[in-house]
């Protein structure tokens, strides 16, 4: 059974899918991405092929180890992907968002798509019935909500998630938490509203390490699905490897 790693090199954290055989098996969570942390994962699990997502600026090494080691491809705009970008200036598409609407077009072919990312940005991403990328919106993330308030002010703390607060905050860390989660939520259901007056009828995705504190907040129906980016690197993987 052949192995692939995808990993996604993200504003906030550095990870690693691997994949067996087409399966997810584990999401690894990288300390600093450095060449010494992906040989040992090279080492470990002995990938016939691997891929990079990158939005940030990575040590070149690493790919020249993954190219040495393995059947490897860099997310980029000269990847091949399932679907068109019929967008102005489509090289300077995120490779994060190319992962997730490969993701969804590679689950529900022919069918709109409305990808939602929860992420340092959270990321909108439409893909059409024709498999065309249309665009999409992008808005401040909920870290990002959190960290504006604290450093453009002089007294709000700097909180964390959490999903333990009330529609009207009982303090300020509760205040915080409805204003930056049910802000969000909100958010999201006016979007999705505002495209279902477009496209009427289409699939909702969410993805991200946040969508625990929203999903019990949204009104609209949604697939929830964490590792969405992974698949859909792993998708990419195959079709460029």
């Amino acid at each position: 059974m052949s192995t692939s790693i995808c990993f996604d090199f993200g504003n906030t954290r550095l990870k690693a899918g691997i994949f067996k055989a087409g399966e997810l098996l584990e999401v690894a969570v990288l300390q600093n991405g450095d060449t010494a942390e992906i040989s040992s994962i090279l080492d470990k699990w002995a990938p016939e092929k691997t891929i990079l997502s990158s939005v940030i600026h990575h040590n070149s090494q690493i790919e020249e180890l993954l190219a040495a080691q393995t059947q490897f491809h860099l997310l980029g705009p000269n990847t091949k992907i399932n679907f068109t970008t019929p967008v102005g200036k489509p090289e300077t598409i995120g490779a994060d968002r190319l992962a997730l609407v490969s993701a969804a077009v590679d689950l529900y072919p022919n069918q709109h798509n409305l990808i939602i990312s929860l992420g340092t940005c959270i990321t909108y991403n439409f893909v059409n019935n024709a498999h065309e990328f249309l665009g999409g919106s992008i808005s401040p993330g909920t870290q990002m909500r959190f960290r504006a308030m604290h450093e453009q002010t002089a007294l709000l703390p700097l909180i964390t998630p959490s999903s333990e607060f009330t529609l009207v905050g009982y303090d300020t860390k509760t205040n915080l938490l409805s204003g930056v989660i049910l802000g969000i939520a909100a958010e999201i259901d006016g979007i999705i509203a505002a495209y279902e007056a477009k496209y009427a009828n289409f699939n909702v995705l969410l993805t991200g390490g946040d969508i625990c504190y929203f999903v019990p907040h949204l009104k609209k129906r949604i697939f929830a699905d964490p590792n969405l980016i992974f698949k859909g690197l792993y998708a990419i993987c195959e079709k460029n490897n």
